[in-house]
């Protein structure tokens, strides 16, 4: 969005909010919260007597605001901590929303101990036990072969060939299939589709789910990986195969997963949804800069690198696609990012 069309936005955001309250529009205190990878951005309203609110500018040629919207109350009616919906403008692609405040989960990790970074994903994972078992699925789009497929195909399109110039693994055409035949094998629940620690909030100790307009029905694991392999934190393969068998077994103990699908194959099935999540992550955020011309996403690439290589690791009939993104990947990758002087955002 063009400075332009950003300052005409907000001044038809402070016209709709002040006809709304009753405040004359340049007596909004009205700021900048948050911008979003996609074309959102988030205003904090502080009203005349203290009250704060959330304000969404989603410009409609560019995002719908109805799933958004409808998501929020289905959750909502289910119990589920999301925030309230205030008001609504279709047309414009406005929103007036509960204010959760200042702390998404990454500030509670930053500079951590470890055993509280793990109570945080603890709570996280109970939490989307509860999202899974409580939201309706019936009016979610699939999260089908066709969408897995043009995800994955965003890596070999961005990643590759428009930023490193590097053709696809031999193979490619394997991994692909496999990635998402793995991906249809699992039981269909809600998945957000960005669970990570950016749009959990913290409030009073307690997580709230955001940025759940793109939620699907799909593989049960995807969430799960999500946060396991999130932006925010790396573990081990021994913490991560911990919590993953201990998510199988509430799955099966509350009815979302068989009880004959084996410790095994419930690993597999994650190892191969965040092999494919990572993918996804390392084409979207070099579309995010090359097309759209956000900043700062190809410092995050080695960080969805190692994901990368940590999910494949335990897939034994996927070495051949492990040993081209450890010998050809990487490299090309890392010397990419050093040629354009860009240091790797760290990571925890």
């Amino acid at each position: 969005m063009s400075e332009a069309d950003a300052t005409s936005r907000q001044a038809e955001l402070r016209h709709w909010i002040s006809q709304r309250h009753g405040i004359a529009p340049d007596a909004l205190d009205l700021r900048l919260a948050a911008d979003d990878a996609s074309f959102r951005r988030y205003f904090r309203l502080t009203l005349d007597d203290g009250r704060r609110r959330i304000l969404m500018d989603a410009p409609p040629d560019r995002e719908a605001i109805i799933p958004f919207i409808t998501i929020a109350r289905h959750w909502a009616s289910a119990g589920l901590p999301v925030p309230r919906v205030h008001a609504v403008d279709e047309d414009a692609g406005f929103v007036e929303l509960e204010d959760l405040g200042d702390t998404p989960l990454q500030r509670c990790l930053a500079g951590a101990e470890a055993t509280t970074i793990e109570s945080w994903h603890d709570q996280a994972l109970c939490l989307l036990d509860s999202l899974q078992n409580r939201s309706r699925t019936d009016d979610l789009p699939a999260y089908d072969a066709e969408l897995l497929g043009r995800e994955l195909d965003l890596f070999p399109t961005w990643c590759l060939d428009d930023w490193l110039a590097l053709a696809p693994p031999h193979d490619w055409a394997v991994v692909r299939h496999r990635l998402i035949s793995m991906a249809l094998a699992q039981p269909r629940v809600t998945v957000h589709r960005d669970y990570d620690a950016m749009n959990l909030m913290v409030v009073d100790d307690a997580l709230h789910l955001i940025d759940f307009q793109d939620a699907v029905v799909g593989p049960l694991t995807y969430d799960l990986v999500s946060l396991l392999h999130g932006r925010y934190c790396r573990f081990t393969a021994e913490r991560r195969r911990a919590w993953v068998e201990a998510f199988r077994q509430r799955a099966i103990d509350d009815g979302r997963l068989a009880p004959d699908v084996t410790a095994d194959t419930f690993q597999e099935w994650a190892a191969g949804m965040a092999t494919q999540r990572a993918l996804k992550v390392l084409g979207i955020f070099v579309r995010l800069t090359r097309r759209d011309g956000r900043d700062g996403y190809l410092a995050r690439l080695p960080h969805f690198l190692n994901h990368l290589e940590d999910a494949l690791a335990p897939l034994e009939e996927l070495s051949d696609f492990r040993h081209w993104v450890s010998t050809t990947l990487r490299p090309a990758l890392l010397a990419r990012l050093e040629r354009e002087g860009i240091g790797r955002e760290a990571a925890t």
